[in-house]
């Protein structure tokens, strides 16, 4: 049996990426791999590309109809059972495992150690604090389970290759009545890769100047295959929804490419990026801070820009 368990983020039939980053991580803390948990209503197709993934030891299935929705207040007490056999529970430090993994580690009477970025010893890792401008080393004592979030950006995808075993399990935990599934609403658009995985990310700021505008990112992001971000700031001014928010207090990614149209470059911006290949800065101000960290600027006028680009795409 492995002693690190994972939880896998679905979306019903496709596994998402950042469970291939955890499992890198997995095998930093234990190499001989770590056990993977799919909660689902129908998630056979999900198990199965977990199964593949290089250093999964057994996929641990859990499928009742409450398990549909992915809602930490139903899937946590369910995890907290599971993890009863296993020493490390590691989930990925993205909106869904931000939501489920400081529920599991207080049913479990522990402490979580958030957006683990590297890992120095059996029990000892590293995150980060400060908008990123600090890294901290924290040890967990021996005798507690450890209840982690993973920092994907943090870790390369896990490859495919592996043939591990599927294993139906039934849980006995007792659910919540408080919590019910209404809808799932997406602002950056059902069609396009998950912002947190994308490998090209084009992020729009205060400089796009309204959410008709953003239709510009939108036409272009489809033309070549990538997500929609946003900054802070614009968010905030309403162009968007917050779940396209790139930043500290967004969404921490780390893309091939990364495109920066009218974006400033504030530091809670700039902490959620750190990790891209590659940074392209498109603004009229040559003295915004998105210069400082970019591979690529380009002082100009994103509305002459876009087009420009459009044009060149045929």
């Amino acid at each position: 049996m492995s002693k690190v368990l994972i939880v896998a983020e679905h979306s019903g039939n496709q596994l998402n990426q950042s469970t291939a980053r955890c499992l890198s991580c997995a095998r930093e803390i234990d190499p001989a791999g770590a056990d993977v948990v799919v909660f689902g209503s129908n998630c056979g197709e999900v198990a199965h590309q977990a199964a593949a993934l290089e250093g999964v030891a057994r996929v641990l299935t859990v499928e009742r109809e409450e398990n549909q929705a992915a809602l930490a207040a139903i899937i946590a007490p369910q995890l907290a059972v599971i993890a009863a056999d296993h020493d490390y529970i590691l989930g990925p430090s993205t909106t869904f495992g931000k939501d489920l993994m400081p529920r599991t580690a207080a049913l479990l009477g522990v402490g979580q150690v958030s957006d683990l970025m590297a890992v120095t010893g059996p029990r000892q890792f590293q995150r980060p604090v400060y908008a990123g401008n600090a890294i901290v080393t924290v040890e967990v004592p021996e005798g507690l389970k450890v209840v982690a979030t993973v920092r994907t950006a943090s870790f390369k995808p896990a490859a495919e290759g592996g043939a591990a075993s599927i294993v139906p399990n039934q849980v006995a935990a007792e659910l919540p009545a408080h919590t019910r599934f209404i809808e799932l609403r997406t602002g950056g658009g059902d069609a396009r890769p998950d912002l947190q995985t994308a490998r090209i990310v084009l992020s729009g700021g205060r400089g796009v100047g309204s959410g008709e505008n953003f239709k510009l990112l939108f036409a272009l992001a489809d033309r070549i295959g990538a997500a929609v971000g946003a900054s802070r700031a614009a968010v905030d001014a309403g162009f968007v929804p917050n779940d396209m928010q790139v930043g500290q207090t967004g969404k921490i990614i780390a893309p091939e490419v990364y495109f920066a149209f009218g974006i400033s470059g504030a530091i809670q911006h700039l902490t959620g990026i750190k990790d891209a290949g590659l940074i392209v800065a498109v603004n009229k101000d040559p003295e915004a801070s998105i210069f400082q960290v970019a591979d690529i600027g380009l002082v100009a006028d994103l509305f002459e820009v876009i087009p420009a680009l459009d044009k060149k795409l045929g």
